[in-house]
């Protein structure tokens, strides 16, 4: 197992994680990311049932609209790449791709027989109008439930914290990983793209899937060589 090193050693293991298997890391990522985009936003505009609005609770309205919780929002895709990036071994990159892969198949199944918005009284009150116009052209607030963007992010801190453990990293940086998938999280309610109810669904898939795809495969460690 790696050890907790200097900046300029730790940089280096780092370095050395990231580059391995380079190609499939950018390519693989990237397609995936592609793909999914391509179907999410296919069937956020053409739904083929009537659409549900989500039930909406007084947390929902505790919770005014932030503009400075976009940059949170959207830094999801930034903090998700960083797991895939970490992972050494080929069979570690296909299993965490699958998990993935077949939590996002589930929740655009969900999107396509039961399409579900947020209502927009619980976009527009209080929200700042120029703002909340800006975000609604990026990403309208329908596959609304379960919250693809928060079983994502917690699907990306389960995988993160495996890889942080077996990179012996110091705990605070194990505690801003579960700070920043949290922020995500609010991010979505302070954006008013999702409700709590969304929220809570997104965090089950990703718990549930992240779950199971780290039960498949455990992370090595290495011993230390013995002396004879």
């Amino acid at each position: 197992m790696d050890r907790t090193t200097p900046f300029g050693s730790g940089s280096t293991r780092v370095f050395s994680r990231m580059t391995t298997h380079w190609p499939l890391k950018v390519f693989g990522v990237t397609g995936f990311i592609t793909i999914f985009f391509v179907a999410y936003f296919l069937l956020l505009r053409f739904p083929m049932f009537p659409v549900t609005l989500m039930p909406v609770t007084w947390l929902d309205r505790a919770i005014p609209f932030h503009p400075s919780a976009l940059v949170i929002y959207f830094s999801l895709w930034i903090y998700v790449s960083f797991p895939p990036a970490l992972l050494q071994s080929r069979r570690q990159l296909v299993v965490h791709g699958l998990g993935a892969g077949i939590m996002a198949l589930v929740g655009l199944a969900i999107f396509f027989f039961w399409p579900t918005a947020v209502a927009p009284t619980a976009t527009l009150d209080g929200a700042d109008s120029s703002s909340l116009a800006w975000l609604k052209q990026v990403d309208a607030a329908g596959n609304a439930c379960p919250s693809l963007h928060v079983a994502f992010a917690v699907y990306a801190a389960l995988w993160l914290d495996r890889v942080l453990r077996d990179m012996s990293t110091v705990a605070v940086i194990r505690v801003l990983n579960v700070a920043w998938c949290t922020a995500i999280a609010y991010s979505t309610l302070a954006t008013k793209q999702h409700v709590v109810v969304d929220v809570l669904a997104g965090a089950i898939l990703g718990v549930i899937a992240g779950s199971f795809s780290g039960r498949a495969l455990p992370v090595p460690t290495v011993m230390p060589a013995q002396t004879t």
